[in-house]
């Protein structure tokens, strides 16, 4: 028997409401498992940024359209899961707000509430870390002096990260996502099953890890630390002032950390180990395991992304 060559792929995939999408070179699929228990899959033409804007395909710069994408298809999938995830359930009454957006939005009204969620999502994020850290580092230094000024990058730094995973873990009490954490953790074994050129059956499936280095969350991980690293050739100590450059240091930091996180995915030595471990260990958080219908609904979606040519595959 031949040796196995070993690869990774560039198919890549997303958690989401009773459901997973996974993205292949020429196809992305969204399978989610309805309230009746059967699997839906819908296939879509895989678009990127960067197949219509070539400058986008350079390195660092391909950081932040990967994070434009990413947002756009995702936000389109989670509202189709969140969609198909209620078919067929008894409705509620609605109450008259609801009925009033209705009227105003007609079938506009879920790209609406979901648009609503993310603006106020990315203030919330805003306040959280960036505004937040820097008021409070200033609070500190009130009390201890002009000392902490050279430790401020490195504070303000471990308090985003304790934001974060604080964060997370709140997340994981609540029942509907961690079973999407559940989905996440489908997502990953899946894609380890299919990069060790196994048979996607459930069995296989199930015997490997959650834990991958190219992960969304090892992405935010390493976004963090490069935050800080970035922070100390920051002057400002204004917490608005310094949220200001900050914010607009952040397409630097997304494609730097694009590269690492494509790094870490493609070679395994000491410093990539290294690069990888904080957003591995914050993935006990964000990836859970799943059950076997959580593992079939992410079979199901991969089986229509794997391109006969083996054009996904990257040789190692």
């Amino acid at each position: 028997m031949a040796e196995k060559t070993k690869m990774i792929t560039s198919i890549g995939g997303q958690a989401l409401m009773e459901g997973i999408m996974m993205r292949g070179p020429k196809v992305t699929a969204i399978g989610v498992r309805k309230p009746d228990k059967t699997i839906d899959v819908s296939e879509r033409p895989t678009e990127n940024l960067k197949d219509k804007y070539p400058i986008l395909g350079l390195p660092i710069i391909r950081g932040t359209a990967a994070m434009i994408d990413s947002l756009r298809i995702g936000f389109s999938a989670l509202n189709e899961s969140a969609e198909k995830s209620m078919e067929g359930m008894e409705e509620e009454e609605p109450s008259r707000f609801e009925k009033w957006l209705d009227r105003v939005f007609g079938e506009k009204i879920m790209n609406v509430i979901m648009g609503i969620a993310m603006v106020l999502g990315l203030v919330l994020a805003v306040a959280l870390f960036f505004v937040l850290p820097t008021w409070l580092v200033n609070l500190m230094k009130l009390g201890v002096g002009d000392g902490i000024e050279g430790w401020r990058s490195l504070i303000e730094g471990v308090m985003r990260i304790a934001i974060f995973i604080g964060y997370v873990a709140l997340c994981d009490l609540q029942p509907d996502l961690h079973r999407t954490f559940q989905y996440h953790g489908a997502e990953h074994k899946t894609i380890f099953c299919y990069e060790n050129h196994e048979e996607l059956t459930v069995e296989n499936v199930r015997r490997h890890g959650r834990f991958h280095p190219r992960c969304g969350t090892s992405f935010m991980v390493i976004m963090l630390g490069l935050g800080i690293v970035i922070g100390f050739f920051i002057p400002f100590t204004n917490p608005f002032l310094r949220t200001a450059v900050k914010l607009l240091c952040i397409p630097l930091v997304m494609g730097l950390g694009y590269e690492l996180i494509r790094l870490c995915g493609r070679r395994d030595n000491w410093l990539t180990r290294i690069i990888a471990a904080p957003g591995l260990w914050v993935q006990r958080i964000t990836t859970k395991e799943p059950d076997d219908s959580m593992i079939e609904v992410a079979i199901a979606a991969m089986e229509k992304v794997i391109p006969e040519n083996g054009e996904d595959q990257i040789q190692l």
